[in-house]
């Protein structure tokens, strides 16, 4: 495979990610502003496919026990463990959180996730070792250095860590200690992800999280001092009060500390789940050309400091692994976004946590009593799930593909599934008419798919067209997606 190429001299791609056929063209800004009125409404981010609004709540606790039990002995496992406190609310966040400062609460959750870790390995057959292990949040380090122990010996000894395993976790710099950093690197953690979002004080004043660029950069200096192997940033565009100008400096600022990966995020207004957000007056947000040149100057200065764009909002330095399994086609999208190893059953624990297994969902309870409630009464706190039908797993090949590496083969299509791509999904392909007059895609004769740079931008929307689910969806009056840009 050929390596991606770089950003050209003026600073703008030719190419992003997986190397494409034609590396001539670019990203093209009144292109791209001239269409986005087209795009811009609600979608899917894809962490799955069907994805959670096609759940039902008839996937309980007997489904996912036998779901479990199909795990075969010898396969590896992914863990994460949804650690949901924060010492205060952060107004842009629609994560599942709970804002406490009261010890009782993760203390009860502390011995809650055991039993809820017994529980799961008691239904799994053989001795499964883990090749990856995630937490994230609320906030992890929320909890005490024992009881960042005790969680991660309850994980690993019922999940062995495998020598060469992914072993990483999301901290808060303002309740980050170095004590806790100590713990962390004790325990094995290798991976340090970290929420920027913006270092402009009046954007953090808006949304409700001070924290001082210097705060940020002494974690990272706590972090490469302890031989992290890899240390990340998110970051969010179309805040309150951010325009190109402000946001440029905060790009100045996080790029001096060279982190390994950065995850770029559009802020999704979605006051449905956040009722904070509804504080956000709308003069203060970025109108949608300026937040669309915000995003375009960020992966400029990316690409031109030397990252790879991934895919969607995620960028690595090129011997990072997200990298390599861009270039070796192992790369694959589930709930903790873009991440390596194909193929691995992923167990999740703690309050709204969800379990991808080979042919299901389950999801927990997301209310922290009542996950509490079940966990200590029955083991398990299985809210939803679902089965996926042979035709699940057709639509959700080709969206991965679509999502993770901007392509989709007709004769891998065929060797995979028998029939033909082409008549198959004939309307699929027939609807992305539109989007290839724009430039976001290419269809040949035979069926094969390719993403253009452009389209890599709207990528969720070019998935969307495999959603079987989704124009059901789109007719419910209650909103269920962010917007997808």
């Amino acid at each position: 495979m050929q390596d991606p190429i770089r950003p050209d001299a003026r600073g703008i791609t030719t190419e992003w990610g997986a190397p494409q056929r034609e590396p001539e063209l670019k990203l093209d800004l009144e292109q791209l502003e001239r269409i986005l009125p087209r795009y811009e409404g609600p979608g899917p981010r894809y962490t799955s496919y069907p994805t959670a609004p096609a759940w039902n709540e008839e996937y309980g606790e007997a489904q996912f026990r036998e779901s479990l039990g199909k795990i075969p002995p010898d396969r590896d496992v992914a863990l994460y463990a949804h650690v949901p406190f924060c010492d205060s609310l952060c107004h842009f966040c629609a994560c599942n959180r709970v804002i406490t400062q009261k010890p009782e609460l993760p203390a009860r959750y502390i011995d809650e996730i055991q039993r809820e870790i017994a529980w799961i390995r008691e239904a799994i057959p053989g001795a499964p070792h883990a090749s990856q292990l995630h937490w994230g949040g609320g906030t992890p380090t929320h909890l005490t250095t024992d009881q960042i122990r005790t969680l991660f010996r309850a994980l690993t000894e019922a999940f062995p860590l495998h020598a060469d395993a992914e072993v990483s976790i999301e901290v808060d710099p303002r309740v980050t200690s170095e004590s806790q950093m100590d713990v962390l690197k004790e325990c094995g953690f290798n991976r340090i992800s970290m929420g920027v979002q913006d270092t402009n004080p009046k954007v953090q004043q808006a949304i409700h999280r001070i924290q001082p660029f210097d705060q940020t950069a002494t974690l990272v200096s706590q972090a490469r001092s302890r031989e992290f192997e890899s240390v990340n940033f998110d970051l969010i565009y179309g805040l309150p009060y951010q325009t190109e100008a402000s946001f440029e400096r905060t790009l100045d600022e996080i790029l001096t500390l060279q982190p390994d990966r950065i995850a770029l995020y559009s802020y999704a207004h979605v006051t449905w789940v956040a009722k904070q957000q509804r504080g956000f007056e709308r003069k203060d947000l970025p109108d949608p050309s300026s937040k669309i040149r915000i995003m375009l100057l960020a992966i400029r200065r990316f690409l031109e400091a030397g990252y790879l764009h991934i895919g969607m909002d995620h960028f690595a330095r090129p011997e990072d692994e997200l990298s390599r399994a861009l270039a070796d086609g192992s790369l694959r999208r589930n709930f903790m976004g873009y991440t390596t190893q194909q193929g691995v059953d992923v167990l999740a624990f703690g309050p709204s946590a969800i379990s991808e297994l080979q042919d299901a969902y389950a999801q927990s309870e997301r209310d922290i009593q009542r996950w509490q409630e079940a966990v200590s009464s029955r083991g398990c706190a299985t809210l939803r799930g679902h089965v996926l039908t042979a035709e699940d797993q057709v639509r959700s090949w080709l969206i991965a593909r679509i999502m993770c590496h901007g392509d989709v083969s007709a004769t891998e299509y065929s060797a995979r599934f028998g029939g033909s791509l082409k008549h198959d999904f004939c309307r699929e392909l027939e609807s992305l008419d539109p989007l290839q007059a724009d430039g976001l895609v290419e269809i040949d004769s035979d069926g094969n798919l390719r993403v253009t740079p452009l389209g890599r931008l709207l990528v969720r929307n070019i998935a969307m067209a495999f959603d079987a689910y989704l124009a059901e969806q789109q007719r419910s009056a209650k909103p269920l997606f962010s917007k997808t840009v």
